[in-house]
């Protein structure tokens, strides 16, 4: 992920730090080339337009202009900015589970990878935080779903909810609840059904759960490779449902990365974990200090 961005900053800092002095026309030429880079990399046309806004604004002053290392100025200036679109004015919050049992409610577009991030999500909070966890598929139009999250979850040692035919998303919600106070659970994943595209129907089932369930979280999966339609996606669903986070999937792949850089920005939302693979331990973290590094070419994610 990343990888065209960073090969293209590359090059525009690289000849920025080689120049020695620098004039306020080169470092305005030199963010038009960034802003051109943002572009290509499919972050939002507000969100780029806004970023060079800052850059500039810090960027050609006398204190920058005049200074020993001119270039190297930019450079920091640049990533500073860029982590406060990536992580926003806010530090990073842990996740709400502190009252148990706490809902986590997961949402989003088929294909996204919602059920294994559910399951990889669940993994996690076991073994690095020692919570019990309960799995609850929800998806009543797709029974494969809801054998494949107890699939998953036999995998990595967590209990699921077992399978009722015929029940409703609703009903299934409550009956994860119960079972949840029985049985001694911290953590309660509701997975929710997914849909190829955002229709009234989802919407309306998820809005159903969400006012039963009472969730702590509800964190929303998109694919991190669809770009601007992940921001789309996510600012639909936060408009209609209401979301606490994003976890961005496929981030291991070579797509061009432009819904991480638009995604705070646009929706307010923290981007809260990102998937790097299939295993069930590929999640991790979002760390926009680490992202911003790997941008700017500056060390790994």
């Amino acid at each position: 992920m990343f990888e065209s961005l960073s090969e293209r900053l590359g090059g525009v800092f690289d000849r920025l730090t080689k120049a020695g002095a620098l004039s306020e026309a080169d470092v305005v030429t030199a963010l038009r080339e960034v802003r051109t880079a943002l572009l290509e990399a499919d972050v939002s046309l507000p969100v780029a337009r806004d970023f060079i806004r800052r850059v500039t604004e810090k960027a050609t002053g006398s204190a920058v202009t005049k200074s020993i290392t001119p270039g190297q100025m930019v450079v920091k200036i640049v990533h500073d900015e860029l982590i406060r679109v990536l992580a926003g004015d806010d530090a990073p919050e842990a996740l709400k589970i502190d009252n148990p049992p706490a809902t986590i409610l997961m949402v989003g577009l088929q294909g996204s990878g919602k059920t294994t991030t559910t399951a990889k999500l669940a993994k996690r909070l076991k073994e690095k935080q020692g919570k019990k966890v309960l799995l609850a598929s929800l998806d009543t139009n797709r029974p494969a779903a809801m054998e494949q999250l107890a699939i998953l979850g036999t995998q990595i040692g967590v209990d699921s909810l077992p399978i009722v035919k015929g029940e409703t998303a609703v009903q299934i919600a409550k009956r994860a609840r119960t079972q949840a106070n029985l049985g001694g659970y911290d953590v309660v994943f509701l997975d929710t059904a997914g849909r190829l595209h955002i229709d009234e129907v989802l919407m309306d089932e998820v809005q159903a759960v969400r006012d039963i369930a009472q969730p702590r979280e509800t964190l929303l999966v998109v694919d991190g490779l669809t770009g601007q339609d992940a921001v789309n996606v996510a600012t639909e669903f936060d408009g209609k449902v209401g979301i606490s986070g994003v976890v961005l999937t496929r981030m291991d792949g070579d797509g061009r990365g432009g819904a991480a850089l638009s995604m705070r920005a646009i929706t307010g939302k923290p981007i809260r974990f990102v998937g790097l693979g299939e295993k069930m331990d590929a999640i991790e973290p979002f760390e926009a200090e680490r992202v911003a590094g790997r941008i700017l070419g500056m060390g790994d994610i």
